[in-house]
């Protein structure tokens, strides 16, 4: 097997969790034109979507989508487990995943636009409007979130795949990239969590990912848009 992906999406990284988790060791291979819009070429031959992750198996066969991804390889590789045993915490890891996918990427959407493009065209106005969305999905994850270290219980789950990369954009990312406050400071489980999660080794290995990869991105891009 071989992943498809980069270090600064967000989506990989829940899945790279979940392989660091259960030791499953398979190259990573980034594909082109994922995030300068060069052009995607091959890629996409592989993974029509042309999006990350994509997990080719050995026989060929490409399975794109982090949460189904996630979902193939803990049925692949049931031990350790990153699902609940009980029904109820299994269904709100199952929760928390959604509300991330459904809810807080679906608000982040503007702003990643926005870094993309020079400041001097930003509409702050749609800005605020976004983060202002943002912080109204993080309310409903603050909500649903755990109390006990983890976004489900008191283990990694694939809820922490999908949340805590999430969490970065939106406390770290994005206050700094547009100068705005922190929602952090109004979410008080969802703070707790952020810096509980930090000290889970295979979470703070993805975070670290994450974190050095956007400060690369920062050194290519044009100094009116850097951070």
């Amino acid at each position: 097997m071989k992943l498809y992906q980069t270090y600064l999406s967000p989506f990989p990284t829940r899945v790279r969790l979940v392989l660091y988790a259960k030791g499953i060791d398979i190259p990573f291979v980034e594909p082109p034109g994922i995030h300068d819009g060069s052009g995607k070429g091959d890629y996409l031959t592989i993974n029509p979507l042309g999006r990350v992750p994509a997990l080719a198996l050995d026989d060929g066969r490409v399975l794109p989508e982090s949460e189904v991804i996630c979902e193939y390889l803990e049925d692949l590789y049931p031990t350790p487990t990153l699902r609940p045993a009980d029904p109820w915490a299994r269904a709100q890891v199952r929760l928390i995943s959604r509300l991330c996918d459904f809810y807080l990427v679906m608000a982040m959407v503007p702003l990643f636009n926005a870094s993309g493009t020079a400041r001097k065209k930003w509409d702050m106005a749609k800005i605020d409007a976004a983060l202002g969305e943002v912080k109204k999905s993080l309310g409903y994850i603050e909500h649903y979130i755990g109390t006990e270290g983890y976004a489900v219980g008191r283990s990694l789950t694939q809820a922490d795949g999908a949340l805590a990369p999430q969490l970065m954009l939106a406390f770290e990312w994005a206050p700094k990239l547009f100068d705005r406050p922190s929602p952090e400071q109004d979410l008080p489980k969802l703070s707790v969590y952020w810096k509980a999660i930090g000290r889970d080794p295979i979470a703070a290995r993805v975070m670290r990912e994450t974190r050095e990869a956007i400060a690369a991105a920062q050194v290519r891009v044009p100094k009116e848009r850097q951070i």
